[in-house]
């Protein structure tokens, strides 16, 4: 049985849009980002970083002899596509395509539209300058991404892969956003709509995309929040 440790954001969807595509049984428990419940030192044990999606695996163990962790949401998607046979070529020649499709966005899409959106929208002072930067390499990264798409259907190429489930959460959440704030460039972006309407339009996206649900949040909500990590001394591994 597979534990998922998840919350409503891009990162999260990407791990439970994955276990939906694979039909893997599996179990959630909603880590509540706002009330701080990702500093639970029983989470961290999992997540050392104390970030969501996280994962335990109870088919694996680890040398303690504790169900197998799994944690940073490229990685679980990696894991996930090795253990099934699925999503992830063999071949290397397609299967390099893929992982850089994946590392794209989670070394540059996800952090720089986070940084956006924070920025934006969660910062307790307003920074024009910081905005406009990761605005304007947010829509770059997307622009990137519809030159890739009107060569092929799906990041990868030909096949839908794991390429698409990293960057679909995260490119969705950037387009909405820029559709008030760059109206004319994002209408420019149509092989990223097609795709965008094509990966959303799997059974299996809209089922990720609602993980947490409304009752798993209930059911696994924390009561009080949790104060976050003192700086310096050291975090649990």
């Amino acid at each position: 049985m597979i534990n998922l440790y998840s919350w409503n954001t891009p990162n999260g969807q990407k791990a439970s849009i994955m276990l939906e595509e694979l039909n893997l049984d599996y179990r959630v428990t909603a880590v509540n980002i706002g009330k701080g419940e990702q500093h639970d030192p029983e989470f961290r044990r999992v997540s050392p970083n104390g970030k969501i999606p996280a994962m335990t695996d109870t088919e694996h163990e680890d040398a303690m002899g504790e169900p197998k962790r799994i944690f940073e949401s490229g990685n679980i998607l990696i894991y996930l596509a090795e253990k099934t046979g699925r999503l992830l070529p063999s071949r290397w020649q397609d299967r390099t395509e893929v992982l850089a499709w994946l590392f794209f966005q989670v070394g540059h899409l996800g952090p720089m539209v986070g940084q956006w959106h924070w920025f934006d929208e969660g910062a307790p002072a307003q920074s024009e300058l910081a905005i406009k930067r990761y605005r304007e390499e947010s829509l770059h990264l997307l622009e990137v991404l519809n030159g890739r798409l009107g060569f092929v259907p799906y990041l990868g190429g030909s096949d839908y892969s794991i390429a698409d489930i990293a960057n679909y959460t995260w490119a969705k959440s950037a387009v909405e956003q820029l559709h008030d704030e760059e109206p004319e460039a994002i209408a420019a972006l149509q092989s990223l709509h097609d795709w965008l309407r094509r990966v959303g339009s799997r059974p299996a996206v809209v089922r990720g995309m609602s993980v947490p649900t409304a009752e798993q949040k209930k059911e696994s909500g924390m009561a009080d929040p949790k104060a976050g990590p003192a700086g310096g001394g050291t975090v649990l591994p």
